[in-house]
């Protein structure tokens, strides 16, 4: 979350200073940020899915010598 800041603080500051007007920066910046977390979430969905790279529910559980 907090690249996401970052990235969308930089993106309104590129904006801002390119058009010399910051409120184009903030709609962008505003249009960007939910933008890019939605398609974050969907490549990493589809990666899982049809890659088939990621953590398997295997993995992710702890094995009886760890839990102890």
């Amino acid at each position: 979350m907090t690249w996401r800041i970052m990235a969308t603080t930089t993106t309104v500051v590129i904006v801002g200073v390119g058009t010399g007007e910051w409120t184009v920066g903030v709609g962008v910046g505003a249009v960007e940020f939910p933008t890019k977390m939605l398609l974050y979430y969907l490549h990493e969905r589809v990666w899982y899915k049809f890659i088939g790279l990621g953590v398997t529910a295997a993995e992710s559980s702890p094995s009886l010598a760890e839990a102890e």
